[in-house]
C-alpha cells in the first residue's frame, strides 16, 4: 500500500509546528505516512489545490495567507467552515475536495480539558474581529453560550460579526462594564504576543469565577493570563488550541483518532522556548 500523504502550506510555512505534531501521532501509532510544510505562494495556491489528488496526497491543512483561498476553492465545505468563513483542514470524500474548520473545535476541545463545564458559565467577551475570533464565536454558539460580547476597536468589524452570527452576539467598541458579570474572557487578537506585550484587557473587572483564556501560545504566558494568574483566576493558554485542531484532519487522513497527551504538549513546549 502507497504511503499516506499529508502537508501544511502557507507562506511563509518554515515557522510551522504542525509537521512536528503531527510527526509525533504518526510515530507513536507506527502509521506508514507522512506529513511535510509546502510553501506556496498565493500566485501558486489555486493549482497547487487542483494537483493534489494526482501527487497521492489525502489532504492537509492551510494556513494564513491561504484559508479564504481554500474556502474559495473547494468543492465541498463542512458547517464550520460556512460560518466561520475560511478553510484550514483539507480532505477526499469519493474524489471530492473538501474543506473544513477545525479552529473552533481546537478551541472548544483546549478548555474542555483544561476547565470541564466552561460552556455552563455564562457570557463570554471576546476580544478582536478577525478571522479567529469567528471560529472561537462559532464554537462558543455551538456550546450554546447566549450571551457573547465582541469587542473590537474598530467597531464596524465587530456589528459585521454580531449580525453574521446573530441573537446573543452583540457588538462593542471597548471593554468598559462588560467584564463585571462575565465568565469567560477570550483573548483573539495579536496583542500579548512577543514584540506585541501589551495588556489588551484587564481582568481585574471579571468576578472571581471567571475563566481567561489566549489563543497567542508564544511567548505561552501572556500579559494577559499573568495579570488573571495574578487575581487568582483560572487562565488556559493557547497551545492547545493548536494541539487540539490538529486532531480531525489527522484522523481523516490517517484513519486513527489521535490524542493530546501532555508528552505531546512537553515536546511543543521545549520547541517554542528553543527558539
Amino acid at each position: 500500500m502507497a504511503e499516506k500523504k499529508a502537508f501544511v502550506t502557507g507562506h511563509p510555512i518554515a515557522h510551522s509546528r504542525s509537521p512536528k505534531i503531527h510527526g509525533y501521532w504518526l510515530n507513536k501509532y507506527g502509521i506508514d505516512g507522512s506529513y511535510q510544510a509546502i510553501d506556496v505562494a498565493p500566485a501558486d495556491f489555486t493549482d497547487f489545490l487542483k494537483s493534489l489528488g494526482e501527487n497521492g496526497y489525502r489532504g492537509g491543512n492551510v494556513t494564513i495567507p491561504h484559508k479564504e483561498a481554500a474556502f474559495a476553492g473547494v468543492a465541498r465545505r463542512d458547517h464550520a467552515a460556512d460560518e466561520i468563513g475560511a478553510v484550514n483542514t483539507l480532505w477526499f470524500e469519493n474524489g471530492v475536495l473538501w474543506g473544513g474548520n477545525t479552529d473552533g473545535y481546537g478551541f472548544a476541545a483546549n478548555l474542555d480539558d483544561h476547565a470541564p463545564g466552561w460552556a455552563d458559565n455564562g457570557p463570554a467577551v471576546v476580544l478582536g474581529a478577525g478571522g479567529a475570533s469567528r471560529a472561537v464565536i462559532h464554537a462558543l454558539k455551538e456550546r450554546g453560550i447566549k450571551d457573547i460580547r465582541i469587542v473590537n476597536r474598530t467597531l464596524a468589524r465587530a456589528e459585521e460579526l454580531s449580525r453574521h452570527f446573530g441573537p446573543g452576539v452583540s457588538a462593542h467598541g471597548a471593554v468598559g462594564e462588560l467584564l463585571a458579570d462575565a465568565c469567560l474572557l477570550i483573548n483573539t487578537t495579536a496583542l500579548g504576543m512577543h514584540g506585541n506585550e501589551t495588556l489588551v484587557a484587564d481582568p481585574a473587572g471579571l468576578p472571581d469565577h471567571a475563566i481567561v483564556t489566549d489563543i497567542v501560545y508564544v511567548p505561552l504566558e501572556t500579559p494577559l493570563l499573568a495579570a488573571a494568574r495574578a487575581r487568582r483566576l483560572k487562565t488556559i493558554d493557547g497551545l492547545g488550541m493548536l494541539l487540539h485542531q490538529a486532531v480531525p484532519g489527522f484522523e481523516r487522513w490517517f484513519g486513527r483518532k489521535p490524542e493530546v497527551t501532555s508528552e505531546l504538549r512537553s515536546m511543543i513546549v521545549a520547541d517554542i522556548e528553543g527558539h
